[in-house]
């Protein structure tokens, strides 16, 4: 899940290694208080006085679910792991939520799962895709004041994994106990961020007696630029093997993003694809052999007439015809733009006949366009709109109600906070170097990589490409690629979500 579809967001998207110590410390944040001060007592005070609050205990209720018609009881539990400097002073609190199938650890996986943004919390695979409960978001029609009463998921996992969310620092309930900057500097970083998170994987594997189990890592969006980082940090620091990695809707390739006025041909190919599906599930026409076909377009004579350049106008003119025609645009917009479409300008123009707008996310969602004689669009996200209240009520009522883990703060569902205080944005391959390091260290480790054809967010054929790259490991078949009608969260689509179930199934097997 990623924030907002702007160029604020893009530049979030696009967003060394250092050692964890012992005792879930972060290294060199301790401040030297050698020297002590005249009003020390009073400074003590005043920090006590403004110190927030301490989070609830771990807090477990016991439920049930109905999954193929068979019941199956779980325990729920929300709870805290702290995260503390390298002189053992907490300054973090991260907030998970397991589910948790009693009596058949050690042998029974456990999946870490994280959202993405960076600045969401995991809400969205939790209620959303996975988790024993659901909400419905992110379809045609869904809106603010849809009922946030959760129903059993008929696409849970639970049945074949114990599930544990993590919501990052500043997420959800998970906060940072330290101001400002050192906030910034220790947790809303590229590099940070997976460090303090891979620790708080093997704290809570630590804390549950669960080091003997099957470990899987589950990202979604900037969550799957976090996936194979995190695997790669737990098999080479912590000390703690992945059996498996599964990375939903990606954000895989920083790289390929590039710019609308960068000479490579990549930032264009990758959107095409997904525009393109859009297109033909409207007519109803949506295969895999007609994907492939655009599929095959874009990487020959869509690079070949590109790379010709605007000094050959027969170039450009077979460039426009075909982009017309996959994605259904009006031929002389497409001219106008010299067949480079990006975008929003696809989910703007697509729908402006009928005074709507698409989602950046599924582009076949649509809203009302609250300023249609605008020739740019001036409201937010069709799902992103529609999402946010009835996924932050269920899952605050969840914790509060009926776990009765009670605390006053505010759940931060999608935090903008997180977002626009982000540091670094690496223009490089991270995710995919840790992806191809951390199946080489384990050719045993199986990873799916799962996407919605309509989604523009994080396109399908980024991670096509990237799979296509890598080394073969001795011939073996360790990466899986699935993509599914939908867009960014495809699982809430009723036939995804099976779909998506079923191929995880082969990742669990112990074949």
């Amino acid at each position: 899940m990623t924030l907002r579809p702007s160029s604020t967001l893009r530049a979030l998207l696009t967003g060394t290694a250092c050692l964890f110590l012992a005792s879930s410390a972060l290294p060199g944040y301790a401040a030297d208080d050698t020297k002590a001060k005249p009003d020390a007592a009073a400074d003590k005070k005043a920090d006590k006085d403004d110190a927030l609050p301490p989070l609830p205990d771990d807090k477990t209720i016991h439920q049930s679910i109905q999954l193929d018609g068979k019941t199956l009881n779980y325990d729920a539990t929300v709870g805290s792991i702290p995260v503390r400097d390298a002189k053992g002073k907490k300054i973090a609190d991260v907030v998970f939520t397991a589910y948790i199938v009693p009596g058949k650890a050690p042998s029974r996986p456990v999946t870490f799962a994280f959202n993405g943004g960076p600045g969401a919390s995991s809400v969205y695979l939790n209620m959303g895709a996975v988790g024993p409960k659901r909400v419905q978001f992110g379809d045609e029609g869904d809106s603010p004041s849809d009922s946030s009463v959760t129903t059993d998921n008929p696409n849970s996992w639970l049945d074949m994994t114990d599930l544990v969310f993590i919501d990052p620092v500043g997420t959800g309930y998970s906060r940072s106990l330290e101001d400002d900057d050192t906030t910034k500097k220790d947790f809303w970083s590229t590099e940070a961020d997976i460090q303090y998170l891979s620790r708080v994987v093997y704290d809570w594997l630590v804390k549950n007696g669960r080091l003997r189990s099957p470990k899987y890592v589950m990202g979604e969006s900037y969550g799957g630029y976090r996936a194979p980082r995190i695997a790669n940090a737990l098999q080479t620091r912590m000390g703690v093997g992945v059996s498996g990695l599964i990375m939903v809707s990606p954000y895989l390739d920083p790289a390929a993003v590039g710019s609308e006025t960068a000479l490579s041909p990549l930032p264009w190919m990758i959107n095409l694809p997904s525009m393109a599906a859009a297109n033909l599930e409207k007519q109803g026409k949506l295969t895999p052999a007609a994907i492939a076909e655009v599929e095959q377009y874009d990487r020959t004579q869509f690079v070949t007439d590109f790379l010709a350049g605007r000094s050959d106008p027969q170039a450009v003119s077979r460039l426009v015809a075909k982009v017309s025609e996959y994605t259904g645009l009006d031929p002389a917009l497409v001219a106008r733009m010299d067949g480079r479409v990006d975008s929003m300008t696809f989910v703007r123009e697509s729908h402006r006949n009928e005074r709507k707008i698409g989602s950046w996310y599924d582009s076949n969602v649509t809203a009302y366009d609250p300023f249609p004689e605008s020739p740019s669009q001036k409201s937010g996200d069709p799902i992103l709109n529609a999402l946010l209240a009835p996924t932050t009520s269920a899952m605050v009522d969840f914790v509060t109600r009926e776990v009765g883990w009670k605390t006053d703060a505010h759940y931060e569902a999608l935090s903008p906070v997180v977002g626009e205080n982000w540091q670094q944005y690496p223009n490089e391959d991270k995710p995919v170097s840790d992806l191809r390091q951390a199946i080489a260290n384990d050719p045993k480790m199986k990873v799916l990589i799962a996407h919605g054809y309509n989604d523009l967010s994080c396109p399908f054929f980024t991670s096509r490409l990237v799979i296509d790259q890598l080394p073969t490991f001795g011939g073996t078949k360790q990466v899986k690629l699935s993509v599914y009608p939908g867009g960014h969260m495809f699982y809430s689509r009723a036939g995804s979500g099976a779909a998506f179930k079923a191929d995880a199934k082969a990742l669990y097997s112990k074949d």
